[in-house]
């Protein structure tokens, strides 16, 4: 324990317990505390002018640095970028074992807002829980900018408070949490996913158009540009029937699947067995699934053994690959994606009654999903084949339609031919 000095004049200087002392700089009257585990000096301005005041608050700072200390909580603060950087850091070891590439980015995207609004050289321990109550207020104060989803400032808020309850274990902050004003509850039952699914009749549009699209000397197409159209072509028709997540399609191999063939009713059925590693799930989670299969797994995989392939075996090679070890870029998804519905007269921002939409390559998700629960499926297969939770095909997709209610409505009663209802 460091001692301290006082002056000659008590006046000027008063020792408090062992390590403190209230001291007069000026008018006012200033805490100072030596810190042995931190080897500095704690200092703070009591704001007093009055020696009596300046004693009680003196103490008040001291008890509560003891306080702090049994805790195990250091006096000295980092800055908030700092924390963010620490937290950043920790985060990165984890990638490939809790959290993917893009959920890394994710996290950092996040928190560079948070950064922007709270201020880079703000002290750590100076933050309280009501500092960010106006978090979606001034992320929105722009209105230039399109203003920001209330889906994505709860998922901001989320993972600033997970960064701010490692912080606080860490000792780094005296909150554990802030105190956000409460949003608009987000009403996931709403139109927007059905804006934003095809139509069964808009896929068959699509598909109808591949052919042409796809026709080498029609359309005068290189080698490569030939391949590259096959390829989107049937990644997206695949996406449609298998509705797997983006990461885990362009990178799904073909020793991640098994083909096979079925009698149902009398009939070939070709089905798939799908399996998605661990490594390429969203949520770090291995899953094995069937499918029925239009042919595209195998036509693709023929075109491939004639044209690129030259091992014999070809279950380390990517499927959705011009050469089995290069991901299909989203780029070339994004173009192709668009020249077909262009081709298919389908409008991506507008539906057929002029509603905003925004279709995009995992709008074929949306649409298999969909699919599935109108065909009777349950939300718990579904769930497990698209690697999500019951509660969140629930909440998300289930949208019962006009037709289904009046089915429902009308059960026990006869209804004609016209769809008329009969009253007995």
């Amino acid at each position: 324990m460091k001692d301290i000095k006082v002056k000659e004049d008590p006046d000027e200087e008063i020792a408090i317990y062992d390590n403190a002392v209230i001291y007069r700089r000026g008018e006012y009257w200033q805490f100072r505390m030596w810190l042995s585990a931190e080897n500095k000096y704690a200092r703070k301005s009591l704001r007093t002018q009055n020696k009596m005041i300046a004693l009680e608050r003196g103490k008040e700072n001291y008890f509560e640095i003891m306080s702090n200390m049994k805790l195990g909580k250091t006096y000295f603060s980092l800055t908030t970028k700092e924390g963010v950087e620490k937290y950043l850091a920790n985060k990165k070891k984890e990638i490939g074992s809790n959290i993917k590439v893009g959920r890394y980015g994710t996290i950092k995207t996040h928190l560079e807002h948070w950064l922007d609004f709270i201020k880079r050289d703000a002290k750590l321990k100076d933050l309280h829980r009501m500092q960010c109550e106006n978090y979606y207020l001034e992320r929105n104060k722009n209105k230039k900018k399109i203003p920001v989803k209330a889906i994505t400032l709860k998922q901001e808020m989320s993972t600033i408070n997970s960064m701010m309850k490692w912080l606080y274990k860490h000792n780094e902050t005296l909150i554990d949490e802030f105190e956000f004003k409460k949003l608009k509850r987000v009403d996931k039952k709403d139109e927007t996913l059905r804006r934003n699914t095809f139509y069964i009749d808009e896929v068959e549009a699509i598909e109808e158009c591949l052919v042409d699209y796809c026709d080498k000397e029609k359309n005068h197409l290189d080698h490569k540009e030939w391949l590259t159209r096959l390829c989107v072509s049937y990644y997206l028709m695949i996406a449609s029937m298998t509705g797997l997540r983006t990461g885990e399609q362009k990178q799904l191999k073909w020793g991640d699947i098994i083909f096979s063939h079925d009698q149902i009713n009398g009939k070939e059925v070709s089905a798939i067995n799908i399996s998605v590693r661990a490594e390429t799930s969203k949520v770090g989670q291995s899953r094995s699934f069937w499918c029925l299969d239009k042919g595209y797994f195998w036509k693709w995989l023929e075109v491939m053994r004639k044209h690129t392939y030259t091992e014999r075996s070809t279950k380390d090679l990517l499927i959705f690959s011009l050469d089995g070890k290069t991901e299909l870029t989203q780029r070339a998804t994004l173009y192709h994606f668009g020249k077909l519905l262009e081709l298919a007269k389908i409008d991506k921002d507008l539906n057929s009654d002029g509603i905003k939409r925004d279709l995009v390559p995992y709008s074929f998700r949306h649409f298999f999903i969909t699919q599935k629960i109108q065909a009777g499926v349950s939300f718990h297969e579904i769930a497990d084949m698209c690697g999500t939770s019951t509660t969140h095909i629930e909440n998300t997709y289930y949208h019962p339609d006009a037709q289904k209610q009046r089915r429902k409505a009308t059960v026990g009663y006869d209804v004609d031919d016209d769809g008329n209802v009969r009253f007995e």
